[in-house]
């Protein structure tokens, strides 16, 4: 196994741990800066307001990107799972 082996496989993890958790971050985050909006406007001080629309936000988030996460995620197990035996010398 070599350095550049290694760092190429710590670089392609974690691209696909932001590629993955990408999507649900930016629905959270967009969520919760318009439901922060709406409280400002309304002056609705409930910390637990913005709770249920993120929910809500993310689950569409998976329930749309979920299966394209899941073939990443087994496109890069099996990858890393195939290359295991040239790593053996």
């Amino acid at each position: 196994m070599s350095e550049a082996y290694v760092l190429t496989l710590g670089q392609n993890s974690i691209m696909l741990a932001i590629l993955l958790a990408g999507p649900i971050l930016v629905v959270s985050l967009v969520v919760g800066s318009l439901v922060s909006l709406v409280q400002a406007a309304t002056q609705i001080n409930e910390t637990t307001l913005t709770f249920i629309p993120k929910l809500i936000g993310v689950i569409v988030v998976i329930i749309l990107l979920g299966s394209w996460m899941l073939q990443q995620m087994l496109t890069f197990t099996y990858g890393l799972f195939t290359s295991l035996p040239n790593l053996v010398h």
